[in-house]
């Protein structure tokens, strides 16, 4: 992580924590700006913080993984693309990417540190082989959004990322499955309760996966892709995008 991402998520991760997923109110809104991070891609010279898509994927997990609603990712996106506009949807499709695997992430701990202090039978649930490989099905899951993410950052960064744009939605997307599925069957009927953090973890992934193109949607833009290039290309195509 470079000493700018680094700021970004000492600044953040504790504010984001403190507000939690009911921050909503003008005063919270507040202190977010106060922060400058609606300005976050917007260079110095206007008046911006001057960062990357990689900066943006920092704060976008961040908010993920402390449920918050959808205000920031949107501010941050509103100031470099016109809402409405491709570019918008595409942008915030990242977004969710990002927020889903911050999420994820979120949920995941949750999961394993309840599995270790759960009792049953004598033993904690963490103990049982089955319940061991569910939560190592589930972490896979995590990584696998987190890379996505990660990959479809660096190609914003480079300019063109319409593919890994749409390849990590549609990865995430079904990270989701898997990973509430995961989470609520380790926590049983604890996970549903509105005061145990599981709950909106699971309520903004949901949401999340059917924001900016749910499955369906991004497998078609892939798959209309890949055919108009044809089968032959495929390949060398996917090598070329990245080093």
């Amino acid at each position: 992580m470079s000493d700018t991402r680094r700021m970004l998520a000492e600044m953040a991760d504790p504010l984001f924590a403190e507000l939690g997923f009911e921050a909503d109110d003008a005063r919270d809104w507040a202190r977010v700006e106060d922060l400058g991070l609606p300005l976050l891609l917007l260079s110095e010279e206007d008046g911006g913080f001057g960062g990357n898509w990689q900066d943006a994927l920092t704060v976008f997990r961040l908010a993920g993984y402390h449920a918050l609603g959808p205000s920031l990712p949107e501010a941050i996106v509103a100031k470099v693309a016109s809402q409405g506009s491709d570019a918008h949807f595409q942008l915030m499709a990242f977004a969710r990417t990002a927020q889903i695997a911050g999420a994820l992430d979120a949920a995941l701990r949750l999961s394993v540190d309840y599995a270790n202090e759960r009792q049953q039978f004598g033993r904690p649930l963490g103990k049982f082989q089955a319940v061991q490989q569910s939560l190592a099905t589930f972490a896979c899951e995590a990584a696998a959004a987190n890379c996505a993410a990660v990959g479809a950052a660096q190609a914003l960064d480079r300019g063109d990322a319409a593919f890994e744009i749409a390849a990590a939605k549609l990865r995430a997307n079904q990270a989701v499955g898997v990973g509430t599925r995961v989470a609520h069957q380790v926590h049983g009927a604890i996970g549903f309760t509105q005061e145990y953090s599981l709950h909106h973890l699971t309520r903004r992934l949901w949401q999340w996966r059917s924001d900016f193109g749910h499955d369906a949607y991004w497998s078609g833009v892939l798959g209309k892709s890949v055919i108009e290039r044809g089968a032959d290309n495929f390949w060398p195509d996917l090598v070329a995008r990245t080093d």
